[in-house]
Order: structure tokens, then sequence, then C-alpha cells
């Protein structure tokens, strides 16, 4: 009989775990691949949803073009997850596993930051991207609160880029004089893996008057106020939000998670529950919940079940290397490049905003988009 392979989430990890899978063993195995939704978003992409630089349509990326040999992509929700009996239940029925992967990601728990979305906005879904697309050409001053309600969340320098992009868009419209921004974060600094990197996006915020705000999170919003977890309060005109993020249910329920997330051997992807595996953002590694770290996991995830499948004696490791490309603003992306595992602590190492980068980023995105959609 073919070895098994469940994969659940088509997310970075998913995707590249899938196919990776598929260039080597074709349809040898069988590998299925479950997701509730119809469709792909680079996380990236809601940032230029929000103002205006890409159409929704144009960032969503329909699993229907995602086809390859040996791979069962289905489309449902995923009722029950047995870790122990490798067993799950969905809306499209159960799936059995010899080798079981969850990569769900993390959710968005807006419930636990009471006010968020009666008293404000979020900019971390794609409908939260569309409705604040519709909502900014509106806003001609006052004041603005960028607030983070929990840690860890996706894309650390995601809410920073949202600043920078944010005074260039009201630049441009001529209404930056008039608006006041603050940024409030729950890390002490931007990047924390990289002091370079976050002295650099400090000094951005100062050469723009933004104000920046670290160690604190937003725990409520009342009326036209943020509530911060030291005690302190920031009024606004309009508030936009990156949601508490938190482990799907499915997954709460499943027994997995512990603290909020499924624990791992942070090198190997490995759970407590023989040959079930968890990567992504629902993985409790200590490296960011982004794109190329669940890339990473995922790889060593392949290594691994490939060579179990051939009954060879070898665990693929995952590095913990990651890239994050970062708007600086006019047109300008700086990287950093972030090192999890070699060293006794993290490290980063920071390459200064050009418009060279830009392409690299674009490259990024293209590059996956064949990889995986052949577009």
């Amino acid at each position: 009989m073919k070895s098994r392979v469940v994969i659940l989430g088509a997310g970075f990890a998913g995707m590249e775990l899938s196919t990776t899978l598929s260039e080597t063993f074709g349809d040898e195995i069988d590998i299925t691949l479950i997701d509730r939704s119809d469709h792909f978003v680079f996380g990236y992409s809601k940032l230029d949803v929000m103002f205006g630089l890409a159409e929704p349509s144009a960032v969503r990326l329909p699993y229907r073009n995602f086809v390859k040999p040996g791979v069962n992509l289905v489309r449902a929700d995923i009722k029950t997850i047995d870790p122990s009996a490798r067993r799950v239940e969905t809306s499209a029925g159960p799936f059995e596993a010899d080798y079981l992967v969850v990569s769900l990601g993390a959710e968005y728990d807006y419930a636990a930051t009471p006010g968020l979305l009666e008293h404000g906005n979020e900019f971390y879904s794609v409908a939260g991207a569309e409705a604040l697309r519709d909502l900014l050409p509106s806003v001609t001053g006052g004041k603005i609160v960028i607030g983070v309600c929990g840690a860890p969340y996706k894309c650390p320098p995601a809410p920073s880029e949202c600043a920078l992009m944010l005074h260039d868009y009201l630049l441009q419209r001529g209404h930056r004089e008039a608006t006041d921004i603050t940024l409030s974060i729950p890390l002490s600094k931007p990047v924390p893996p990289s002091p370079e990197t976050s002295a650099a996006l400090i000094e951005a915020f100062a050469e723009r008057n933004i104000t920046f705000i670290a160690q604190h999170k937003t725990i409520a919003l009342d009326g036209r106020v943020a509530k911060l977890d030291d005690g302190s309060e920031l009024s606004y005109d309009l508030f936009l939000g990156v949601p508490k993020h938190r482990a799907p249910d499915v997954v709460e329920a499943s027994g997995m998670a512990q603290d909020g997330w499924i624990p791992v051997n942070p090198r190997t992807l490995e759970t407590q529950y023989p040959n079930v595996f968890a990567a992504g953002d629902i993985a409790a590694t200590g490296t960011p919940k982004a794109g190329l770290f669940a890339e990473g996991a995922a790889r060593a995830v392949a290594e691994t079940i490939t060579a179990r499948i051939r009954n060879e004696d070898r665990t693929g490791l995952y590095n913990g290397l990651g890239t994050c490309y970062i708007e600086f603003g006019a047109g300008r992306i700086a990287r950093v490049d972030v090192d999890f595992f070699s060293g006794p602590s993290p490290t980063g190492s920071y390459h200064q905003p050009s418009g060279t980068l830009r392409g690299e980023k674009e490259h990024f995105g293209a590059s996956r988009r064949a990889r995986w959609f052949g577009l």
C-alpha cells in the first residue's frame, strides 16, 4: 500500500511540504492537503490591499491552480483531530494517515480584545484590509493609533511597515501634518533579533514624527480610547489593530496545544505523538510566525518523512533561518536575515533600504507563485 501523508492547512508550510513530497515521490505516495479556504494569500499583500496598491482579486491565488502529482487538495472544514490514531474528521469525510502534519496556522481572537471590532479596525485579514482601503480616503487628520493586541503575532515587522506606509499615504494626500500616528507593540523593539534593524526603524519613526511605544499591548478599546496593559490610555480617531493570535479551536480540542500552541522538537518539528508533526505558525519552535520560517520547517519535515518512507536512518533538521523584507516607505525596502539556532541567541543581519531590494521581494512572491501554482 502507498504511504499516506495528510497535511492540515495549505499555508506556506502546507504548500511547501506537499510540493516537496510531490517532487520526491510523485504519485508513489498519497498526499492529502486539506484547507477550508479556496485560495492562498501572501501575508504582505494585505498591506498592499489596504493602501490601494493591489486589488483583492489580484492577491488571491486560487487553490484550483495547485496541481501536483500525488497530491489531492481537499477543501473542507476540519472537525476533529485524533493525533494518537492519526485520524482526521472533516466535512468531506474522514482521513487516516501514516504521517500527519498539522500546519493550520494562527487564527485571530477578536473577542480577546473588547471593543476591537466595535470601536476599531484590524488590518491582518484580507477583509479587514479591504475595509480600510475604503475607509482611509476619508481620513483627513486626527489621531491614528496602530496597536498590537498580543504576542506572538505573524510577521513582527508588519505593524512598523503599516506605520511607515501610512505616513507616505497621508503625505501624498496632503493630510500628514494634520495627523498624529502612534505605534504600540508588545515587543521590546520592532525586530528583537536584530538591534540594527530595530534602530533603523526607530530612527525612521523619529524622522517621520511617528510616536513609538514598546513593550505595551492594547487590551481593550472603549469608545475612542485604547487601553494598554500598563493602565495607560491612548485617545484616537482611528484605530488599526493587530488581533491577538491563537490556535484554531480544532487544535485546542485535540489536546495537542499547550500554552496556546503545539509543542514540538524545534529542530525536527515532531510532536509527542509518533509520526505527527506541526509546522508553521501553529508550532512552538521559538522562531517568528512568518512565511520563510514556515517553509524551512516544512522542508525539514519533508526530509524526515521521506527518510521514514524509504527506511533510511536520518532526520531532517529545521535550521531556523529566515528573511523578512520590510517596507520603509518612499518605494524602499530593507531586508533582515535572521538566524535562530546557530548561536547561543538569535541574530539578525540588516540590509539597508533600497530600491533594489524591492526587486528581491517581488521575486520572492513570483517564485512561490510559479513553484506552487505554475503562474
